[in-house]
């Protein structure tokens, strides 16, 4: 699969890069935990994926690039999760999202290409997903009335979350539970146009007369989530305002904050070329490719043996 992935990419001139593992700076993100470690009495963090340093390169580049590492997340373990995992992620200049999701796909199918298997492509907007599933529009829904869908659906509602919280901690518990488990289970499935408070690192669009949204994707195979990718934000104000947002939600749910990487932020203001990116995680990949259900049996050393 390796030699595949980059055989694909030498064909299309993207160009293999390298960067640190380990960094002064780590993800500000509420749903996402850095490991950390010390040298000489400094805290430093594995990374949770290589973006951050990945920009600072494409920004002085500002040609195509991709990358093969491992990454850390301090998450769950579990049947789809290992604290150290292989991620494949690559920047393309001038694309769009449509255009990234496009070769997200060719890549796929080329790695399918020897298995007597043709993977099938589905698209859905967010929008799409939750009209379709659970009957509401998810821009403009409150989270009484995702109470309300749970209740009458008898969806489990975890201990705490009730009608006073976040649309979007509602919106995250009812994707798992009700929206991802309805998607085909034997083919990919695209979802796209998140809600603008799920931007993340994305740009936020708005159509005429519709509303605002991130330009932002993910890639399921049955309910399991295989890649995340963005139509990238360039600016560089906006991109240092979500991080302290984020670092302010994350200290009023009891997490420690995270230390912003101005490193990123003055590649940002150097100029960062207009792009879409993404990570996909490759022992995933490997596991829906081969029909295993298990990560642990994808890895030479799994969480127990390491």
């Amino acid at each position: 699969m390796l030699k595949n992935i980059r055989a694909f990419f030498d064909a299309r001139n993207v160009m293999e890069v390298e960067t640190p593992l380990l960094s002064r700076y780590s993800t500000t993100d509420l749903h996402l935990d850095s490991l950390c470690t010390r040298f000489r009495q400094q805290e430093y963090y594995l990374n949770t994926s290589p973006e951050y340093a990945m920009k600072r390169l494409l920004a002085q580049w500002r040609q195509p690039i991709y990358q093969i590492c491992k990454a850390f997340r301090d998450d769950e373990l579990g049947a789809n999760h290992n604290p150290e995992f292989t991620m494949l992620e690559w920047y393309q200049p001038g694309y769009d999202m449509w255009q990234l999701m496009e070769e997200v796909a060719e890549l796929v199918e080329s790695l399918f290409e020897h298995s007597g298997i043709a993977p099938e492509f589905n698209y859905l907007s967010y929008r799409q997903a939750f009209e379709r599933i659970a009957g509401f529009d998810p821009h403009v829904a409150t989270s009484g009335e995702c109470l309300q869908f749970a209740v009458e659906n008898q969806v489990e509602v975890p201990q705490g979350l009730t009608a006073n919280d976040d649309i979007n901690e509602w919106l995250d518990w009812l994707l798992t539970q009700s929206v991802l488990p309805a998607f085909k289970r034997d083919s990919f499935t695209f979802l796209y146009d998140y809600p603008a408070a799920q931007c993340a690192l994305a740009k936020i669009e708005a159509s005429p007369g519709q509303t605002a949204v991130a330009k932002r994707f993910e890639l399921f195979f049955g309910e399991v989530e295989l890649a995340n990718g963005f139509f990238e934000l360039t600016d560089a104000g906006e991109q240092s305002s979500r991080f302290q947002q984020e670092n302010l939600r994350r200290i009023e749910a009891g997490k420690k904050a995270g230390p912003i990487d101005e490193n990123l932020i003055a590649a940002l203001e150097y100029g960062l070329p207009g792009c879409s990116g993404v990570a996909l995680g490759l022992d995933r990949l490997l596991m829906v490719s081969t029909g295993i259900t298990s990560i642990e049996r994808v890895l030479s050393f799994s969480w127990g043996r390491a």
